[in-house]
């Protein structure tokens, strides 16, 4: 007696053959698709980045405006110096851990960001400037003070402040104390030493390239630049150790920063060099943008 069910693999069949180039249409569309895909995933991800970028100048254009406000009008008000310091720097760590979100999906795209300048890229460390640079800009900025004051230039009363640590918002960048240069002088070497580190693993992971499994995958590859499993999971893992490297490049960044400006620096001093810092970047960027335009690039 036959049994009416039909064998279950049956169910799975079509009622008639599928004519081979109908077949191979159907999974070149499939493959069509999947590219499609992930080429808008790409475009959704890279349009996320540069929009994370353009935020934070636009909020780095707005605290510059209220931190020079505060240093023509108020700054003899080290409360109200020391909040605004405080703000912007809330603002920085805001945008870092924003953008260390998003380089879990790319991380390599911060090492040479499209949504940046290629001037600006020029002086990039690990996605963004060394943190002695900040130590560095005080340092320029208290000698250029101190020079501008000692050749008679504009000074603020004395009632303001009391050699740099006394009333109202303290001493502008050109009375750094002897006190608060050798903090300055500590942290820098503090600093540099964190910097040879994060630069030291950056090397290492450059010159993995060259050992295994990439370079014997490269050499034993039937045509160049073949794809493979194997492929992917290296640059995976390479992505992944990037975003991390990134993140404690950005924490030394933050964490310089605000040693600076929390500890070291009078308040008025903080917010000098913060609107210091800032027009630099924000320069940097427009300048860039203009050598672009004049090199045909945008």
């Amino acid at each position: 007696m036959h049994s009416n069910k039909f064998p279950l693999h049956t169910l799975f069949l079509p009622p008639f053959p599928i004519p081979s180039f109908s077949l191979s249409l159907s999974l070149s569309l499939m493959e069509s698709q999947a590219t499609s895909t992930a080429s808008a995933t790409a475009i959704y991800m890279r349009d996320r980045f540069g929009c994370c970028f353009r935020n934070w100048m636009a909020q780095q254009h707005l605290d510059l405006d209220e931190l020079l406000q505060a240093v023509s009008a108020d700054s003899g008000d080290a409360e109200k110096l020391r909040s605004l310091a405080g703000k912007s720097i809330q603002h920085f760590r805001d945008y870092l851990e924003a953008r260390s979100q998003l380089a879990q999906h790319d991380a390599p795209s911060f090492f040479c960001p499209p949504w940046c300048t290629s001037f600006e890229n020029s002086f990039l460390w690990i996605g963004g400037c060394r943190p002695t640079l900040a130590i560095r800009l005080v340092y320029s900025s208290s000698g250029s003070d101190l020079e501008a004051q000692l050749a008679g230039g504009a000074r603020r009363g004395d009632d303001d402040r009391s050699n740099g640590s006394g009333g109202g918002g303290g001493g502008n960048l050109g009375e750094i104390t002897a006190s608060q240069l050798k903090s300055i002088n500590e942290l820098h070497m503090k600093t540099l030493r964190m910097e040879e580190k994060l630069s030291g693993r950056m090397a290492s992971m450059q010159e993995e390239i060259a050992d295994d499994p990439l370079a014997l995958i490269a050499k034993r590859s039937g045509r160049v630049g073949e794809e493979s499993e194997s492929v992917e999971r290296v640059m995976k893992r390479h992505a992944l150790s990037l975003a991390r490297v990134l993140t404690e490049a950005d924490e030394l960044r933050l964490a310089t920063l605000r040693e600076l400006v929390e500890e070291i620096l009078t308040p008025l001093q903080a917010v000098e060099f913060l609107v210091t810092t800032k027009k630099l970047h924000l320069s940097i960027h427009e300048w860039g943008k203009r050598r672009d335009s004049v090199l045909g690039k945008v």
